[in-house]
């Protein structure tokens, strides 16, 4: 796992600094920056961290010229979670929000994705470029068949969200074989707005970069959105089955494994 500029390393973690590292940047993120909160977050020493870290593999982008004894080196971090890592939890992170029946009764080998961020410096480079090619490492060495997790719109205001949340559930809801969908009790619908009345462009303008790359890779979403209070974010349900993506992005894959 080792992208094309010399100054990034891409592994994973293996050690509690490198957990420490990845829980610094999601601090950064999604609380010093995004406005959320949680029951474990430590402000003091500034990490974002819950119950299910220790559970979970930590795939890391690190920039060798920050400073790692400051935990200021990672730069990207996807938290990683197989089939098997979840029957030995019990669970996967996402059962909090969704029903994954569809999926776990499918049979197939699951990956959960989580906590994805990048630090503000990197955004619009290649450092999420340089993620996405190290979860295809990722996939290929465990076999993963559907890959899936939750992506967040900043914000509760579902009515600012009706457009890019409507344009999402009218175009690139999931197969009913993979459709997970909102727990009940704290289900938010996301078929908000008439076709007839969104903008595509400003729609897609409006979606998170992580959401547009999951997209572009033939990605689907789940039924219903999750408003997460305590995070001060709208979540949806990404997925993606490997053997459906897009040309493109199958020809990528393939040329990994020769």
């Amino acid at each position: 796992m080792q992208p094309p500029e010399e100054h990034f390393q891409l592994r994973l973690a293996a050690s509690d600094d490198d957990l420490r590292a990845a829980q610094r940047l999601r601090y950064e993120v999604f609380v010093a920056e995004l406005g959320g909160d949680g029951p474990l977050v430590d402000h003091e020493a500034r990490l974002e961290r819950d119950e299910y870290d220790p559970h979970y593999q930590h795939l890391l982008l690190i920039d060798t010229r920050r400073d790692a004894a400051a935990l200021d080196h990672v730069v990207g971090v996807y938290r990683l979670l197989t089939s098997d890592g979840a029957a030995r939890l019990g669970k996967f992170y996402s059962e909090d929000e969704y029903d994954l029946t569809a999926l776990k009764a499918s049979g197939r080998k699951l990956l959960e994705l989580g906590r994805s961020c990048v630090h503000a410096d990197y955004r619009g480079g290649t450092a999420l470029y340089h993620l996405w090619n190290g979860l295809a490492d990722f996939v290929l060495d465990h076999g993963v068949e559907v890959l899936f997790g939750v992506a967040s719109f900043h914000g509760t205001d579902i009515d600012d969200l009706a457009e890019p949340l409507s344009y999402l559930h009218q175009n690139f809801l999931a197969p009913e074989s993979m459709r997970v969908r909102v727990r009940p009790e704290v289900f938010q619908t996301m078929d908000l707005i008439a076709p007839e009345t969104i903008d595509r462009k400003r729609a897609m303008l409006a979606m998170p970069a992580l959401i547009k790359a999951y997209l572009r890779l033939g990605g689907f979403v789940g039924e219903g959105a999750f408003v997460d209070h305590a995070f001060n974010t709208t979540d949806v349900c990404l997925l993606m089955d490997t053997g459906r993506m897009n040309a493109k992005s199958r020809e990528r894959y393939m040329r990994r494994q020769t």
